[in-house]
């Protein structure tokens, strides 16, 4: 009995040793590529430890930088940047999945032509160059009007008044004269018509009309008025006269304004300036007037500015040839202003605006970015124009760029305490 039970027992322990380095084996076959890699890790860190720490950074915040560990504001452990792995020279690179989580977008550089579409209210004006002031070159008085009230229409070469002067009178008789000692006498060394030409060349410097000297050398009659016609189809603006009144010829009789064609004025602000030029394309529009546009353009732009609203005028010029658009009138007002020519531009958002440099932030791929000092012309709606710093075809971003702007900042600000440090 005493046998059977140390049998058993040696059994038992044999069982128990096999079952142990059965064990031992396949842990130990189980954990070799852990063991593996703790290996590797090891010695990278073991490598790193040769190398050294220049700073501590949050991995979700490149702002944000200690000279020690410890946890960023967003309780994630800070990563150590070691000495070799900062960025080359104005480079910032960013995990990407960092680049992801932020939303950084990029667009490309173009070549485009600029517009730009400039809003203002304009105020309707008389076109000056067809402003007729009536005057007579002789002294009388007005014995007719025939115009006789301001806004009146009145036709090319309608009868305005009529003037009697004795000027006028002698005049006519010197030319009746004339007429007839030509015909009955020959002076020697001049010609018979040079006396009649003299006195009708008179009657004409006097703006005597034709129809009235036809008149007079066809009944021989002396006409007693003179009548003033009007050069242009026109509307009355001014008649200070009255029948009656002695005139002189520095007296204004009449003030006609031609409205087929009418001036507008607008003020443009001095940063819009730079987008205005003679013969851009304007519309005009009149509450008055809903659904109809006029179209016209840019005339002049004037070579000063208002020192009170600081902004300069511009006058635009529209056909009228229905007399819609009135003197005085107020309009909305749209300029097309263009620049004619293909010009580098960016988005707008994409520039940095920091009051003393502009700034975008080049992508360069791979996680890889850049701040590029750039030099701004003109602005045309979501466009700047680019005048120096980038090119065709260059990847700027244009949202998030406010992160990656301050980390290369950061990147500068570390370098310079690095090298403090190393004193």
């Amino acid at each position: 009995m005493k046998g059977k039970i140390n049998t058993l027992c040696l059994v038992l322990v044999c069982l128990a040793i096999i079952g142990g380095v059965t064990a031992a084996y396949l842990y130990l076959k189980k954990d070799t590529p852990s063991m593996e890699m703790a290996e590797h890790a090891a010695h990278r860190a073991e490598k790193k430890k040769e190398k050294k720490i220049l700073y501590w950074r949050a991995p979700m915040d490149p702002t944000y930088i200690s000279d020690k560990p410890g946890k960023s504001p967003m309780g994630m452990d800070l990563i150590p940047v070691y000495e070799g792995e900062e960025e080359e020279a104005g480079i910032v690179k960013i995990d990407p999945r960092v680049v992801q989580s932020i939303g950084v977008r990029t667009e490309k550089v173009e070549r485009m032509p600029l517009r730009k579409n400039i809003r203002t209210v304009g105020r309707v004006d008389y076109d000056e160059k067809k402003l007729y002031h009536i005057h007579t070159k002789i002294d009388g008085w007005i014995e007719k009007l025939y115009v006789d009230y301001t806004g009146q229409l009145v036709k090319k070469d309608e009868m305005l008044l009529e003037i009697y002067s004795p000027q006028l009178v002698a005049a006519q008789e010197e030319y009746l004269l004339a007429r007839r000692y030509s015909k009955e006498v020959k002076l020697e060394g001049i010609k018979e018509f040079d006396l009649l030409e003299l006195s009708r060349r008179r009657l004409e410097l006097w703006d005597v009309p034709p129809h009235q000297i036809e008149e007079l050398d066809r009944t021989g009659t002396i006409m007693r008025t003179l009548h003033i016609h009007s050069p242009v189809k026109g509307i009355v603006v001014e008649k200070p006269v009255r029948e009656g009144m002695f005139v002189k010829p520095g007296t204004k009789l009449y003030t006609i304004a031609d409205l087929s064609t009418i001036w507008v004025y607008v003020d443009i602000y001095e940063y819009e300036l730079p987008w205005i030029k003679a013969g851009d394309v304007a519309e005009l529009t009149l509450t008055s007037q809903p659904g109809r546009t006029y179209r016209g353009r840019v005339s002049f732009v004037y070579p000063f500015m208002d020192p009170k609203t600081r902004t300069n005028k511009v006058r635009l010029e529209f056909s009228n040839p229905g007399f819609e658009l009135k003197p005085d009138m107020y309009a909305d007002v749209s300029i097309k202003a263009s620049i004619r020519k293909e010009s580098i531009v960016v988005p707008k958002e994409a520039v940095i605006r920091s009051g003393e440099r502009n700034v975008v932030i080049l992508s360069l791929g791979e996680g890889r970015f850049m701040a590029k000092e750039i030099t701004l012309g003109v602005e045309g709606g979501e466009w700047y124009e680019v005048k120096e710093g980038l090119k065709e075809g260059d990847t700027v971003v244009v949202s998030a760029q406010f992160l990656i702007d301050s980390e290369s900042r950061l990147k500068e600000a570390i370098g310079k305490m690095s090298g403090m440090h190393h004193h």
